[in-house]
């Protein structure tokens, strides 16, 4: 499958991928931060929201873990590589790093935890009132919000993940790269069916889909904001039990679910630092 993507500069790998409703626009701060470290930045387009759809119509978190390991290997990665994920891509993360740890020297994760931590989180009140559009998605409701409303209803979503943060360069964007129906709905209805219903999961990715629970080898620094809209902190702090001995949680203070957004400078130097530790 072909994967559409940004880079900047040479050295080591560093892959970044993106969450929803975002692009890998998203990362316009981190990455001249992230070239100028020495590493060769890539921050491709999560299956669907770019130029031709997956052939296969597989948009299952392990479809994105597949794509993360090929990605890496199409590139002549190493292990010096490193891979950083925000929200659904932390969930690639996380599977990638899992089911192929030789392949990364570090990984730094953002707003969302690894799969178990998740899954405990569903059962909470609070989380599953945050996550209404999960549940959305899944129904005839969203065919009548994405025919017309669309971008109104994603801006609504980012507003909520990070009140107070102004979103309109990203939503125009997000306009940009859904502009055809065809990735709109494959972005939206694609991913998230396949994030609650296994009747959407293809077999052939099995093995990347179980993969991303922890403990993980490969160290992670995650990061979380205390006003995430959808992940409250309380939660995220199990996270600590679940990512490794190696590895660390740091909240962000005042900061929503968009955190390398809103606190760029702060995000970038707890990367930078974090990636740059026993670098060759």
């Amino acid at each position: 499958m072909a994967v559409a993507y940004y880079e900047l500069g040479s050295g080591p790998i560093a892959l970044c991928i993106h969450g929803f409703p975002d692009t890998p626009h998203t990362w316009r701060h981190l990455m001249p931060r992230l070239a100028d470290a020495g590493f060769r930045v890539v921050a491709p387009y999560l299956r669907g929201y770019n130029a031709d759809l997956p052939p296969d119509g597989g948009y299952q978190v392990g479809a994105l873990v597949s794509d993360a390991i090929a990605l890496h290997e199409a590139l002549g990665g190493d292990g010096d590589a490193v891979i950083i994920g925000s929200d659904m891509g932390a969930l690639a993360t996380y599977g990638a790093i899992d089911l192929a740890p030789e392949r990364w020297r570090r990984a730094v994760t953002m707003a969302a935890a690894p799969h178990g931590v998740l899954a405990d989180a569903f059962l909470d009140y609070d989380m599953i009132r945050r996550i209404y559009y999960i549940f959305m998605l899944q129904t005839d409701t969203a065919d009548v919000i994405l025919e017309r409303d669309p971008f109104g209803w994603l801006e609504s979503i980012w507003n909520y993940f990070s009140a107070g943060y102004d979103a309109t360069a990203d939503i125009d964007y997000l306009r940009a790269t859904l502009a055809k129906k065809e990735n709109l709905w494959a972005a939206t209805r694609g991913i998230f069916k396949a994030r609650l219903n296994p009747a959407y999961h293809l077999p052939k990715y099995a093995r990347e889909q179980a993969a991303g629970d922890g403990p993980f080898q490969v160290p992670i620094r995650y990061l979380h904001g205390t006003e995430d809209g959808v992940f409250p902190a309380r939660l995220a702090k199990a996270a600590d039990g679940a990512l490794g001995g190696q590895s660390e949680v740091v909240f962000l203070d005042g900061v929503g679910h968009f955190l390398h957004l809103e606190a760029p400078e702060v995000v970038n130097d707890l990367v930078v630092d974090w990636i740059s530790r026993g670098s060759a």
